[in-house]
């Protein structure tokens, strides 16, 4: 007796079977995506995903220590990002060329594309979101408003954070020396006069 030769599933079938396979596995990131508790005064811990190799870091962030396992190789803006869920820092061209990247570290300003997340252990680590809110803005933050410093507003917390560095580095009168030490920060829309204007506002307060 011969044995019929097993069906090929149906179009309708096959697309059922995919489908189920994407919902559970959409699920299941869901479900091991990353999570951000608090863990006492001033100390929040984020258990991502289970990652081979992970290492434990703390990162002291706009005043708050956070308890984080990261792989090695993440760079500090992706761990601002991704892991900490600070979105205000931007990610531009990834390569340290925009600016619109930029945070402060010990109270200097850095690209954070191009430094590693386990380098700044025990470092203070400020990003726009640690300069002011909406209740509270920094004044460079309201001379921008004012100066209307921004278009899309992609590069703008880049902007702000390097124009607040500014305010404590040797720096020339002029617009001139305003322009050269904003240079690394690149505005797409081309906003540079206004962003210029707002940071001398500032630097005529001070």
């Amino acid at each position: 007796m011969r044995d019929d030769p097993p069906s090929s599933p149906s179009r309708r079938e096959f697309l059922q079977t995919t489908a189920g396979t994407a919902a559970a596995a959409a699920i299941a990131g869901s479900v091991g995506g990353p999570v951000v508790a608090t863990a006492g005064a001033g100390v929040t811990t984020a258990d991502g995903p289970r990652i081979e190799g992970a290492v434990p870091i703390t990162l002291r962030i706009n005043g708050k220590d956070r308890k984080l396992r990261v792989d090695p190789r993440t760079t500090l803006l992706d761990c601002i990002r991704e892991t900490v869920d600070l979105t205000g820092t931007k990610k531009g061209c990834d390569h340290g060329q925009c600016g619109a990247c930029t945070v402060h570290v010990n109270g200097r300003r850095v690209n954070s594309c191009l430094s590693f997340a386990v380098m700044h252990e025990g470092e203070e680590i400020t990003t726009i979101e640690g300069i002011g809110g909406p209740d509270s803005l920094h004044p460079m933050q309201a001379a921008f408003v004012a100066c209307d410093g921004y278009q899309c507003g992609y590069c703008t917390s880049g902007q702000i954070m390097s124009a607040v560095a500014l305010l404590k580095e040797p720096c020339g009168a002029d617009d001139a020396a305003v322009k050269e030490l904003m240079s690394g920060n690149i505005c797409r829309c081309g906003a540079y006069l206004n962003i210029v204007s707002a940071i001398q506002q500032v630097r005529r307060k001070a």
